[in-house]
């Protein structure tokens, strides 16, 4: 077995610009397929009214903000975080609108297509720089994943392909899960998506590892961390020929209801 890549691999190793190219839109068959599922799960769990409030946590965003576009509908506040400086930095220079930020304008009209809103993709991304208030360091696998900082408790968390990547087994993941609800408020929800039966994916030339995860393995750690799931849906790859790029067999998309107290 490979060694797992931690999290000193990532600061020396990961390339944010070489992860960004999965997210031309057109060039990249398994990035198309991965992004357009995510984005239509989250504009039907958003659009839906289901999950809204104040504020939301984006827990390991990346060096991406796409998984943010529909959110920005629904919360007033969106807070951007991630483990790694260089991928906060590219969050920041599109937030600010800096030269050499990423161009995530044909990811924002589909968006806009998915919500029937085609000709309204500078507004929405004006809207996103606007509901987006933070962009700060977090690492899931301590207990206050915004340590230093102790945030007020929010609405909802949302984190796509991060804990696959942070966790190197199950016991970790478990209490990944368990420090990401300490995030949220009783009653707040917990939209999580990633891929399934991984063990690695590749950023240019580097491989990273991935936990191996099964559905009824989230199934039986979701609740067990206190989260009733409302919503459970996978998803097949339909490509078969970049399996050296990445070796998942499925993508998974949840909603879970964080327990209300007493």
């Amino acid at each position: 077995m490979e060694e797992f890549t931690g999290g000193d691999v990532y600061k020396k190793e990961f390339n944010p610009q070489a992860y960004l190219e999965y997210f031309k839109f057109g060039s990249h068959t398994l990035g198309d397929e991965s992004v357009t599922y995510y984005l239509e799960c989250l504009c039907k769990t958003f659009a839906s009214g289901s999950v809204k409030g104040e504020t939301l946590i984006d827990v390991g965003s990346g060096p991406t903000i796409y998984q943010l576009m529909s959110a920005c509908e629904s919360f007033e506040t969106i807070i951007a975080s991630d483990y790694l400086d260089q991928n906060l930095r590219e969050i920041e220079k599109w937030w600010k609108n800096e030269p050499g930020a990423f161009d995530w304008s044909p990811v924002g009209i589909y968006v806009c297509e998915l919500e029937g809103k085609r000709t309204k993709w500078p507004e929405k991304e004006a809207k996103l720089r606007r509901t987006i208030q933070q962009v700060l360091k977090c690492d899931v696998n301590q207990q206050n994943p915004m340590a230093p900082l102790r945030l007020p408790l929010v609405d909802c968390v949302l984190s796509t392909e991060c804990l696959e990547a942070a966790c190197k087994d199950q016991a970790s993941y478990r209490a990944a899960l368990s420090n990401i609800s300490s995030l949220l408020k009783p009653g707040g929800h917990l939209v999580l998506s990633g891929v399934l039966e991984t063990t690695f994916y590749m950023v240019g030339s580097r491989k990273f590892s991935s936990l191996f995860l099964t559905e009824d393995f989230l199934k039986e750690a979701l609740p067990a961390s206190g989260f009733t799931i409302v919503q459970f849906q996978k998803k097949s790859r339909d490509d078969k020929v970049m399996l050296d790029l990445c070796d998942l067999t499925e993508f998974y998309f949840i909603v879970a209801q964080k327990g209300k107290e007493a």
